[in-house]
């Protein structure tokens, strides 16, 4: 019997799993929305779905980066991780990095998910000892082909609890350099105290030019933190984001977790700088921390900046679940910044001197129209929305209760 080749084609297509592939889909936003808010955007994928797919179609390796790993029996996080021992059960080789400092906090999960299978090994960092920070990336690679990275870390609440907003990536280029990045970072969880870090050979390019079916031709930086701990050639975050703020014309929105910025030594980070610099030059300047940001330790900052011409700033308050108070989250944990609507950085690091100089974090810059347009509706949505209040210089405030 004779069979049409165009026939089996569509068959395989529809048959075989969704695909997120290069030269179809290259790049995509992935989002958490906390419960009973209005801050889902329905053209946006959810972190619980995007992260099934991407571990369930593992063919034989997964790097995992994260700050720490906590689940909770009944919650989605533990599909989850499931699914990781699934892939590690059919072959996959699963390596798992956890910062040093909350591993002594959050040990269970990960050190389960070692237990369950030879083809799971965890390593703990102490970035502590590198740089005087912490791990505080996250992001993982699937084979050679995809990679995830944002503000969601491994932690339940994460899903469904906390606004998160992260990227998927399918530029075999790209995830080539972040394995590389964490390749480096697994070496030396290996090496005895005292050794110093080993950086990759290779060169990586700056820049990468990609074709996306929803968003056309984007470039794509990658970024990482800090200077000293980073790939030859890769950027740091911080330049990143203060080439973005210096060139920015029109206007500039950023969203963070937290922004502290006066310097113990005096004077304020270079971040901060380059925001008055601009707002100086006519720039419109829009900033939202969430009510974590709001003590004693960050407010004079916020209430420094709400003051300048030409910059708003607006704290986040998320409302209690319906069920009770969770401790650590029902909060905006979003790491991003947007320029004029031409580019965008979505990272893992506050807005804080140490996560950019002291600490292991990653993120990625892309020159996108549609794209940057897309992330500035997010951040409008919420700046318009009835969670945010404006800062106001002299007013007391009281930061949210966390534990």
């Amino acid at each position: 019997m004779r069979f049409n080749l165009k026939f089996l084609l569509l068959i395989f297509l529809f048959c075989s799993p969704l695909a997120f592939s290069q030269g179809e889909r290259t790049f995509g936003l992935v989002e958490s929305i906390p419960e009973e808010t209005i801050l889902d955007n329905p053209n946006i994928r959810n972190t619980h779905e995007v992260w099934l797919e991407m571990i369930n179609s593992a063919k034989y390796q997964i790097n995992i980066e994260q700050f720490y790993i906590t689940s909770q029996k009944g919650e989605m996080l533990e599909d989850v991780l499931n699914a990781i021992v699934d892939a590690a059960k059919r072959g996959v080789k699963v390596n798992i990095i956890v910062d040093s400092k909350f591993f002594q906090i959050y040990p269970d999960d990960v050190s389960w998910l070692e237990a369950q299978s030879p083809n799971i090994t965890k390593h703990v960092i102490d970035f502590g000892r590198l740089a005087r920070g912490i791990q505080h990336a996250k992001f993982f690679m699937i084979d050679t082909t995809e990679m995830f990275m944002g503000s969601q870390n491994f932690d339940w609440r994460a899903i469904n609890h906390i606004h998160e907003l992260g990227v998927r990536i399918a530029v075999p280029a790209i995830v080539k350099m972040y394995n590389a990045l964490f390749n480096s970072d697994w070496l030396y969880c290996e090496l005895n105290d005292g050794e110093p870090w080993p950086k990759p050979d290779g060169v990586f390019k700056t820049a990468y030019r990609v074709y996306d079916s929803q968003y056309d031709t984007l470039v794509i930086h990658p970024a990482m933190s800090p200077p000293p701990y980073i790939l030859l050639n890769g950027l740091s975050d911080e330049k990143n984001l203060v080439r973005m703020i210096d060139s920015a014309k029109e206007d500039i929105c950023l969203q963070f977790l937290t922004y502290k910025t006066s310097l113990k030594s005096g004077g304020y980070y270079v971040l901060d700088s380059a925001l008055v610099k601009a707002a100086g030059r006519g720039v419109k300047v829009k900033l939202i921390v969430s009510d974590w940001s709001i003590g004693e330790f960050a407010i004079g900052d916020l209430e420094r900046l709400a003051g300048i011409s030409n910059i708003e700033v607006k704290y986040s308050s998320i409302p209690e679940w319906s069920g009770g108070h969770i401790p650590y989250a029902r909060v905006e944990h979003l790491k991003f910044v947007t320029a004029d609507t031409d580019e965008c950085w979505i990272g893992t690091a506050n807005a804080e001197r140490s996560y950019f100089r002291n600490t292991r974090n990653v993120g990625v810059v892309v020159h996108n129209n549609k794209l940057a347009s897309e992330v500035k509706s997010i951040f409008m949505k919420g700046w318009n929305g009835p969670y945010t209040h404006y800062i106001e210089p002299g007013k007391k405030y009281t930061p949210r209760k966390k534990e």
